[in-house]
């Protein structure tokens, strides 16, 4: 039988959501619910409604899982506590320092209502929190480096637009090489988040806008900029459209340690993505069949990748898996 997939936002995300769902035959895009004007949005599905944010809870019973594809600095927090009342979902909340209040609020109404939803299901956190859970369990004695970069980041992007007078931005997270060949040489350095990145913004104010203002909430906005040397361009939208419209990113997660005998051990896990929203679109679909068999297991409440079994992740059954993979 068919996953049953709601769509809630239409962004970036949402639009990567759909091509996914496409190249996975066992799941059905059900609906999309967006806070514009539905007849706005221009899919090429007749099958799929498009619907008001507001008409979801119309849909309880229709839908197996909710993907939540809103941003992290003020959709989610709201969103995903509210859908897990309705629905069983999946969002890809991406404020690691505040992981855990949103787990806490999102397991609360999850569990009380008896709906499973997975949070922070990307590629940072996500996919590099898997690979930080594995290499650390197997070198005990060593250092995890993750390095984000160089990229468009769409969670801190979106946390500069929520700012009064910006009309658009592209964020870029920039590694610093100086600091990944240090540890790649199993130096193991001691990094503050400033010393392994850079951050470099371009803004688009409205006329009239206070740019100094401006500026100045962007670097020093909390669990975002503060920490970092940032960097704010203030251009025109069409020098925006026309140098900053790619969304590619990527990153490395290595962990550099010793066994017991002291001999050196570097692991390293990379990813070089050209779309940063439609591969991350194509985590959140599979996590989406995830939290659905586990949901018809009996669980329930707030769960992360980590506590997700890899099995639950692909359409292939376990058989197939161990004869293909292992």
């Amino acid at each position: 039988m068919s996953i049953r997939i709601g769509i809630y936002g239409y962004g970036n995300l949402g639009r990567g959501v759909v091509s996914a769902i496409k190249q996975n035959s066992d799941m059905t895009l059900s609906a999309i619910f967006t806070r514009r004007d539905p007849a706005s949005l221009k899919i090429n599905d007749p099958g799929v409604r498009v619907l008001r944010a507001e008409e979801a809870e119309n849909m309880v019973g229709d839908i197996d899982v909710m993907i939540l594809c809103g941003g992290s600095a003020t959709d989610l927090p709201v969103q995903t506590p509210a859908l897990s009342r309705l629905f069983n979902c999946v969002d890809s909340f991406d404020n690691h320092s505040r992981i855990p209040e949103h787990f806490a609020a999102v397991d609360k109404t999850a569990s009380e209502s008896g709906h499973l939803t997975l949070i922070s299901c990307g590629w940072d956190p996500g996919m590099f929190s898997l690979n930080r859970l594995y290499a650390s369990a197997v070198l005990p004695e060593g250092n995890d480096y993750t390095f984000w970069g160089k990229g468009i980041s769409q969670g801190h992007s979106d946390a500069i637009r929520r700012i009064d007078g910006v009309l658009d931005a592209r964020q870029y997270t920039i590694p610093v090489e100086d600091a990944i060949n240090s540890v790649r040489r199993g130096e193991n350095p001691v990094l503050s988040a400033g010393e392994k990145h850079t951050r470099e913004c371009y803004v688009v104010a409205e006329d009239g806008a206070d740019k100094a203002r401006i500026e100045q909430e962007i670097k020093t906005m909390p669990a975002y900029f503060a920490d970092y040397n940032t960097t704010v361009h203030f251009i025109s939208a069409e020098e925006l459209k026309a140098n900053h419209s790619a969304m590619y990113h990527g990153g490395v997660v290595i962990r550099s340690g010793k066994t017991g005998n002291g001999n050196n051990h570097v692991i390293e896990y990379s990813l070089k993505l050209d779309s940063n929203p439609e591969f991350t679109s194509s985590i959140l679909v599979s996590c989406a069949r995830a939290v659905h068999r586990m949901a018809c297991e009996g669980m329930k409440g707030c769960k992360t990748m980590l506590d997700v079994a890899p099995v639950y992740l692909s359409p292939l059954p376990a058989d197939q898996l161990r004869k293909k993979l292992l």
